[in-house]
């Protein structure tokens, strides 16, 4: 009986050691992140200023005027606008209460914390998390600014596809020899990848919550048009900012042949490497104007005026990121207070998104479906 008990208990000690030592592989991967993604966005900046010398630089900061600024602000006003109206239509379809107002005062916040914060989504983390608890359900709080973000990067994936069709000699210019292979691969992998966690149980549970999420979300009759013109708009907002940018730093090519450029560069701008912005996005663009002909400074120029353009066009985010709303904070206020959901407990107690700064996780939809709740019909 007592050898029964040890062969046993034998496999649960050994599951168990292998549990721990899988716990802290994850918790050091999780330490080493931000230290890693600060490398490559320093590493990416530093090779630039020695390649083609830290002129570039200091040009894309003397070119700036003061029109190129105020062009800056109000273009991202719009974009703003529109991304903030795009959050409601999801928000409300989820079954979330949301007004205008509040949240293009939390997206122009959003955006700032983005801009100046390592990650570039602890902005979205906090307005995600702040709106969860505003509307009693964390869960599909979280939810909600997930498939609003997924949204805004489906569109500008549509839109870099049309731009590598329309024009195709772009993609042997900007991906020589064997780069389209890799891209292709690496693409593959991740479709395996996906596959594969769908497979689990606790897959299965994170696929039928992000499908329900997303046909009520994004795809619902009232919602999609919607959807799909505000986030051209935003597109079109990103793109307009990089023309200014490039005009400003003396680059004259037409339109046309600039646009599958920029949105590739804005597409880049969403690798979880940079530094409040800066990095991949400096590189690629001075990779991808000495590949079509343009000059690899004029592309680095241009990217270093759109950075400092970009922070100009959140800036009034100082004028919120610090106010209280009402019946917040306040002596003798009231707080508006929803009841508490079964996901809020369940959620608050294990949320993948309360992290700061050093901790760096980039914000994903699996990640934020496997942890959170399922959404109540």
């Amino acid at each position: 009986m007592i050898a029964t008990e040890q062969v046993s208990g034998a496999p649960s000690f050994r599951s168990k050691s292998t549990l721990l030592r899988n716990g802290r592989v994850r918790a050091a991967v999780r330490r080493c992140w931000p230290w890693l993604r600060l490398l490559v966005a320093v590493g990416i900046l530093a090779a630039l200023a020695w390649r083609l010398g830290a002129g570039a630089f200091v040009a894309g900061l003397r070119v700036i005027t003061v029109p190129s600024l105020l062009a800056a602000v109000g273009i991202g006003f719009l974009t703003t606008l529109f991304g903030a109206w795009r959050w409601c239509l999801v928000a409300r379809n989820l079954g979330l209460p949301l007004k205008l107002g509040t949240a293009v005062a939390d997206c122009y916040r959003s955006v700032l914390l983005n801009s100046v914060l390592p990650a570039g989504v602890l902005g979205d983390v906090h307005r995600a998390v702040d709106h969860g608890h505003r509307s009693g359900d964390l869960g599909r709080g979280v939810r909600a600014v997930v498939l609003e973000r997924f949204a805004g990067q489906l569109a500008l994936a549509v839109a870099g596809l049309g731009a590598l069709m329309a024009y195709p000699a772009l993609v042997t210019a900007v991906l020589p020899g064997r780069g389209l292979v890799v891209v292709v691969a690496v693409l593959l992998l991740a479709v395996v990848a996906l596959l594969l966690a769908r497979a689990s149980a606790a897959g299965r549970r994170v696929w039928a919550t992000a499908l329900r999420d997303v046909r009520r979300g994004l795809f619902a009759r009232r919602a999609w048009p919607g959807v799909a013109l505000l986030s051209a708009a935003t597109v079109v907002g990103n793109v307009a900012l990089f023309v200014v940018a490039a005009r400003v730093a003396g680059v004259t090519a037409p339109v046309a042949q600039l646009f599958p450029i920029m949105i590739l560069t804005l597409m880049v701008m969403g690798l979880p490497l940079n530094v409040g912005g800066w990095g991949p996005r400096e590189g690629f663009s001075a990779f991808a104007f000495g590949a079509v002909g343009l000059g690899a400074t004029a592309g680095l120029t241009t990217a270093v005026v759109y950075g400092v353009l970009s922070l100009a066009a959140c800036a009034p985010g100082v004028l919120v990121l610090f106010r209280r709303r009402p019946g917040q904070g306040s002596p003798g206020s009231r707080a508006v207070r929803y009841p508490a959901k079964d996901s809020t407990r369940l959620a608050s107690s294990a949320l993948p998104l309360a992290a700061d700064a050093s901790d760096g996780r980039p914000t994903t939809p699996e990640v934020v479906y496997a942890a959170t709740p399922s959404v109540s019909r």
